[in-house]
């Protein structure tokens, strides 16, 4: 006499391995794509502060930003290495000058800055992680006068110079 439930015991083991395979397979592919897609939306390396810090400058430069100041943190702030404040002429144009700045900072680096005050457009901070960036309106920036906050004495005229 046959014995029926070894023989279906067999089939459900095959189906069990056969699915296991698929499974196994499935998981090595999908790990695959995750690591070749991590790998096209990574930028091949995060620029020193230094440089970032340049980059900065320049955009804000091309953006007519005016009187722009950067402030060395190091060895005052954990928060970052450097400070850059800077000035728009108009509401309008300090919105504008942040972000556009964070556009490139995305767009060139991957670096996902976040913005605090664009509505306003008085103040704007963007934080771009080693270098926090303030654009004020005239006005407001003499009000709250960070670079003396910031700036030991010698530095404050180097930087006016």
């Amino acid at each position: 006499m046959l014995d029926l439930s070894h023989a279906r015991r067999r089939g459900a083991d095959r189906r069990v391995m056969k699915e296991d395979d698929v499974l196994s397979h499935s998981a090595a592919a999908a790990r695959d794509t995750a690591a070749t897609d991590a790998s096209m939306n990574r930028h091949p390396k995060q620029p020193s502060s230094e440089a970032l810090l340049e980059h900065i400058l320049s955009s804000l430069d091309d953006d007519k930003a005016e009187d722009v100041v950067s402030i060395s943190l190091r060895g005052k702030s954990e928060m970052a290495d450097y400070m850059v404040i800077a000035s728009g002429r108009s509401s309008r144009q300090v919105a504008s000058i942040a972000e556009k700045l964070a556009d490139r900072l995305k767009q060139d680096f991957g670096r996902l800055c976040k913005l605090e005050g664009k509505s306003s457009g008085d103040w704007v901070l963007i934080d771009a992680g080693d270098v926090i960036v303030h654009v004020f309106r005239p006005e407001v920036r003499e009000f709250y006068q960070l670079e003396k906050m910031w700036m030991s004495p010698g530095e404050a005229v180097a930087s006016k110079t």
